[in-house]
């Protein structure tokens, strides 16, 4: 699946959205991708994960014992990213406003995991989400994510392994650039 293909996934569930976002991490951003509504479609959430389950593969071969996620983004991609893979998927959630491994889920010493991410804009979350995970014995053999907005910039400390990549900027709120700062904000913060 190409760049222009997964795009036109993204279109033709409405989750393409253009205006003034603020981003969970504070910063603007004139673009979004609702990924929840990309993955409410059962049917494309299928199409883009075999896709990507192709290109972690390709990138880290099968030995991968585990996914795991942030919730609450990473949640729905990890659960069918474990299904292509034929792994199980368990999510880290916040508690106390940290990640932390919850619902009877447990992490095997020394399994080899793949940290799931709907969408990576600076990697913060991802890289919380793989502490903990080698905090409890797992191995991150690589980060996957249906979308990387920094165009391969963020560092997760991990090969990250995204189906696709663009440029989408984001910005602090006191350096937005005219054309953004013109636009009337979104009332709600989105993740990111």
């Amino acid at each position: 699946m190409d760049k222009a293909q997964v795009l036109d996934e993204f279109r033709a569930a409405q989750a393409l959205l253009e205006g003034h976002f603020i981003l969970t991490s504070g910063l603007r951003s004139p673009m979004y991708l609702q990924c929840a509504r990309v993955l409410m479609d059962p049917e494309r959430a299928e199409r883009l994960c075999n896709a990507l389950a192709d290109k972690v593969h390709a990138a880290v071969g099968n030995g991968i014992d585990l996914v795991v996620s942030p919730a609450m983004g990473g949640v729905v991609v990890g659960y069918e990213m474990g299904r292509q893979l034929g792994v199980p998927a368990i999510f880290v959630e916040r508690v106390d406003g940290k990640f932390a491994l919850r619902r009877g889920f447990d992490i095997p010493e020394g399994a080899r995991v793949l940290m799931v991410e709907d969408v990576v804009t600076t990697g913060l979350s991802s890289r919380e989400c793989i502490a903990v995970i080698e905090e409890l014995g797992g191995k991150v053999v690589a980060g996957a994510s249906l979308v990387d907005r920094s165009d391969g910039k963020a560092d997760i400390g991990v090969p990250l392994v995204a189906l696709v990549r663009l440029s989408v900027p984001a910005y602090p709120a006191d350096q937005l650039p005219p054309d953004l700062a013109a636009i009337r904000r979104s009332s709600r913060a989105v993740a990111a």
